[in-house]
Protein backbone atom coordinates (compact mmCIF):
# COMPACT_ATOMS: atom_id res chain seq x y z
CA UNK A 1 0.00 0.00 0.00
CA UNK A 2 1.53 3.66 -0.89
CA UNK A 3 1.04 6.12 1.28
CA UNK A 4 0.05 10.10 0.24
CA UNK A 5 2.12 12.58 1.83
CA UNK A 6 0.01 15.58 2.80
CA UNK A 7 2.66 18.60 2.16
CA UNK A 8 2.29 18.24 -1.89
CA UNK A 9 0.92 20.95 -3.36
CA UNK A 10 -2.31 20.51 -5.36
CA UNK A 11 -2.40 21.50 -8.81
CA UNK A 12 -6.18 21.83 -9.55
CA UNK A 13 -8.84 24.16 -7.96
CA UNK A 14 -12.10 22.38 -7.02
CA UNK A 15 -14.95 25.27 -8.40
CA UNK A 16 -17.68 23.59 -7.37
CA UNK A 17 -18.26 25.81 -4.55
CA UNK A 18 -18.03 28.67 -6.44
CA UNK A 19 -20.17 27.22 -9.15
CA UNK A 20 -22.78 26.73 -6.26
CA UNK A 21 -22.46 30.15 -5.18
CA UNK A 22 -23.15 31.18 -8.92
CA UNK A 23 -26.43 29.17 -8.93
CA UNK A 24 -27.80 30.42 -5.93
CA UNK A 25 -27.09 33.86 -6.97
CA UNK A 26 -28.52 33.21 -10.22
CA UNK A 27 -32.21 31.91 -8.79
CA UNK A 28 -31.87 34.82 -6.20
CA UNK A 29 -31.77 37.14 -9.49
CA UNK A 30 -34.18 35.64 -10.73
CA UNK A 31 -37.05 35.77 -8.10
CA UNK A 32 -36.40 38.93 -7.99
CA UNK A 33 -36.61 40.50 -10.86
CA UNK A 34 -39.98 38.62 -11.36
CA UNK A 35 -41.19 39.48 -7.81
CA UNK A 36 -41.17 43.32 -8.79
CA UNK A 37 -43.09 42.86 -11.73
CA UNK A 38 -46.89 43.42 -10.09
CA UNK A 39 -49.99 42.27 -12.70
CA UNK A 40 -50.52 41.34 -16.50
CA UNK A 41 -49.70 44.07 -19.67
CA UNK A 42 -52.88 45.47 -20.74
CA UNK A 43 -53.93 48.40 -22.87
CA UNK A 44 -55.05 50.06 -20.07
CA UNK A 45 -58.55 52.84 -20.88
CA UNK A 46 -57.66 56.38 -21.37
CA UNK A 47 -58.38 59.40 -19.37
CA UNK A 48 -57.41 62.84 -18.71
CA UNK A 49 -56.93 62.63 -14.73
CA UNK A 50 -54.50 59.86 -13.03
CA UNK A 51 -54.40 59.41 -9.82
CA UNK A 52 -50.89 57.71 -8.24
CA UNK A 53 -52.38 54.23 -6.50
CA UNK A 54 -48.79 53.70 -5.67
CA UNK A 55 -49.08 51.92 -2.14
CA UNK A 56 -47.75 49.49 -0.02
CA UNK A 57 -48.82 45.92 -0.23
CA UNK A 58 -51.46 46.83 -3.20
CA UNK A 59 -52.70 43.78 -5.20
CA UNK A 60 -53.91 43.93 -8.71
CA UNK A 61 -56.68 42.01 -10.84
CA UNK A 62 -56.23 41.81 -14.29
CA UNK A 63 -58.37 41.16 -16.76
CA UNK A 64 -57.33 40.64 -20.33
CA UNK A 65 -58.99 41.67 -23.42
CA UNK A 66 -60.24 38.10 -23.99
CA UNK A 67 -61.54 38.03 -20.16
CA UNK A 68 -59.16 36.24 -18.60
CA UNK A 69 -57.95 37.13 -14.82
CA UNK A 70 -55.02 37.50 -12.70
CA UNK A 71 -54.36 38.35 -9.36
CA UNK A 72 -51.20 39.79 -9.99
CA UNK A 73 -49.29 37.82 -11.96
CA UNK A 74 -51.09 34.39 -11.35
CA UNK A 75 -54.18 33.50 -13.96
CA UNK A 76 -57.60 32.59 -11.18
CA UNK A 77 -60.94 31.78 -12.29
CA UNK A 78 -63.54 33.68 -9.71
CA UNK A 79 -63.50 31.07 -7.39
CA UNK A 80 -60.34 30.88 -7.05
CA UNK A 81 -60.37 35.10 -7.08
CA UNK A 82 -62.81 35.28 -4.30
CA UNK A 83 -60.60 32.73 -1.87
CA UNK A 84 -57.48 33.95 -2.58
CA UNK A 85 -58.90 37.46 -1.63
CA UNK A 86 -60.57 36.41 1.48
CA UNK A 87 -57.22 35.24 2.43
CA UNK A 88 -55.67 38.54 1.51
CA UNK A 89 -58.69 40.42 3.84
CA UNK A 90 -58.08 37.99 6.80
CA UNK A 91 -54.49 38.81 6.66
CA UNK A 92 -54.62 42.62 6.38
CA UNK A 93 -57.94 44.03 6.96
CA UNK A 94 -57.08 47.10 5.03
CA UNK A 95 -55.89 45.75 2.04
CA UNK A 96 -55.64 47.70 -1.37
CA UNK A 97 -56.61 46.47 -4.61
CA UNK A 98 -56.01 47.75 -7.72
CA UNK A 99 -58.32 46.59 -10.86
CA UNK A 100 -56.42 46.64 -14.16
CA UNK A 101 -59.27 46.12 -16.90
CA UNK A 102 -58.28 46.03 -20.56
CA UNK A 103 -59.86 48.67 -22.62
CA UNK A 104 -61.49 46.02 -25.19
CA UNK A 105 -62.77 44.08 -22.30
CA UNK A 106 -66.50 43.03 -21.75
CA UNK A 107 -67.70 45.53 -19.14
CA UNK A 108 -69.40 42.88 -17.55
CA UNK A 109 -65.96 40.89 -16.52
CA UNK A 110 -64.76 44.34 -14.65
CA UNK A 111 -67.88 44.16 -13.10
CA UNK A 112 -68.03 40.63 -11.63
CA UNK A 113 -64.53 41.28 -9.74
CA UNK A 114 -66.24 44.53 -8.11
CA UNK A 115 -68.86 42.45 -7.16
CA UNK A 116 -66.32 39.80 -5.59
CA UNK A 117 -64.59 42.96 -3.73
CA UNK A 118 -67.72 43.54 -2.44
CA UNK A 119 -68.58 40.25 -1.81
CA UNK A 120 -65.15 40.12 0.29
CA UNK A 121 -65.58 42.88 2.09
CA UNK A 122 -62.28 45.05 0.43
CA UNK A 123 -63.14 48.88 0.04
CA UNK A 124 -59.71 49.95 -0.78
CA UNK A 125 -60.34 49.67 -4.42
CA UNK A 126 -58.93 51.67 -7.56
CA UNK A 127 -59.15 51.63 -11.10
CA UNK A 128 -56.35 51.74 -13.12
CA UNK A 129 -56.34 54.00 -16.11
CA UNK A 130 -53.36 55.62 -18.28
CA UNK A 131 -53.13 59.04 -19.01
CA UNK A 132 -54.98 60.42 -22.33
CA UNK A 133 -52.93 62.42 -24.76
Amino acid sequence: MQIQEDNQPYDDINVTPMLDLAYVLLVIFIIMTTASVQGVKVNLPKTKIVNNLAKKQVKAITISQAGDMYLDTYPVNAEQLEQRLSELKRGNPAQSIVVKGDSHTQYLKVMQVLETLKRVDITEIGLATSRAQ
